[in-house]
């Protein structure tokens, strides 16, 4: 088939990469100008410059809603749109234009996690899969017919960034999967059932920010949903930001007033943690890493050199 591929940083590089490797022809690539967005120089291979080395026709846009570009696609003469991390809104005439529409490429187990930040999302909510969905792109973010899905278990130390490379993988298969179905004549899909659906905004500093009413599992998990090269979850001690790089949750359980620095275990210093922590049936988080306001990084039991006093939300 001819493909015109919309896409973005490392995500939509290994769906050109992808389409590039198989029997399709890639005939036009759009993608988004370079960022200095924090976020968006993660993961940030270029897609511009991979579509160039193979002398793939780019055109660079932030929003594909002009006539030129209209004009440029219609010269392609695409069977199938293919796009992986499109970040703003791609019209009708477009998604519709090509003979087998449009095939969205999303880093979750639609229709669950729709929207943005799915990885992060699932890892801090203790979803035990995680996966890439192959779909057809409809009026609806994120809602259409599911062409190809595939899914990798969440290890109980993963990180984002080891998820990150976990689904990354799967991207090539996913889209070559779809894309066998959909030459091979296919027409009916798996719809999604809405009743599970969810829709997730994109992180801000509020969502890194710790509250030590959560129980000490969930804050576990940010910590490790917020880990590099994001950035690192959050809290504030004596007036100062501090980050906290690992924790675990503690093998005791502990009891008193959330935020409270308790007790040395392990290797970590176990804060009180939940918004019933007052009953003393639940576990602490126990820090083990943190990383000050300087930017220095300490072992929780070198940077807490006496116990007693309170981690906060605010300063």
């Amino acid at each position: 088939m001819r493909v015109v591929m919309f896409g973005y940083q490392t995500w939509g590089h290994r769906t050109l990469q992808a389409l590039l490797d198989s029997e399709h022809d890639v005939v036009l690539v759009v993608t988004h100008p370079k960022s200095e967005h924090a976020y968006e120089k993660i993961w940030s291979d270029s897609v511009a410059d991979l579509a160039e080395e193979h002398g793939v026709p780019v055109v660079i846009r932030n929003r594909p809603d002009d006539e030129e570009l209209f004009a440029r696609l219609k010269e392609a003469d695409p069977d199938i749109i293919v796009a992986n991390n499109w970040r703003t809104w791609i019209p009708p005439r477009i998604y519709t234009l090509p003979r087998h529409g449009t095939l969205n490429i999303h880093d979750s187990l639609l229709p669950k996690y729709a929207g943005f930040s799915p990885l992060i999302w699932a890892l801090i909510n203790g979803e035990p899969e995680v996966g890439v969905t192959a779909h057809m792109m409809d009026e609806v973010l994120d809602a259409g017919d599911i062409v190809d899905q595939r899914t990798v278990a969440v290890g109980p130390t993963d990180t984002t960034t080891d998820l990150f490379h976990k689904t990354v993988d799967l991207i090539a298969p996913v889209t070559v999967g779809a894309l066998a179905r959909i030459a091979a004549g296919e027409t009916e899909f798996t719809k999604q059932d809405r009743s599970e659906a969810s829709f997730f905004h994109k992180r801000s500093e509020e969502d890194v920010r710790i509250n030590w009413d959560w129980p000490a599992d969930v804050l576990e998990r940010l910590v490790r949903a917020q880990c590099a090269p994001y950035p690192s979850a959050f809290t504030f001690h004596k007036g100062k930001r501090l980050e906290i790089t690992a924790a675990v949750v503690s093998e005791g359980r502990y009891g008193g007033t959330p935020g409270r620095i308790f007790y040395r275990e392990g290797g970590g210093v176990v804060i009180v943690a939940g918004a019933d922590a007052r009953t003393g049936r639940n576990h602490g988080l126990a820090i083990t890493g943190v990383r000050t306001e300087d930017g220095r990084e300490l072992p929780a039991t070198e940077y807490f050199t006496a116990m007693g006093g309170y981690l906060t939300s605010r300063p």
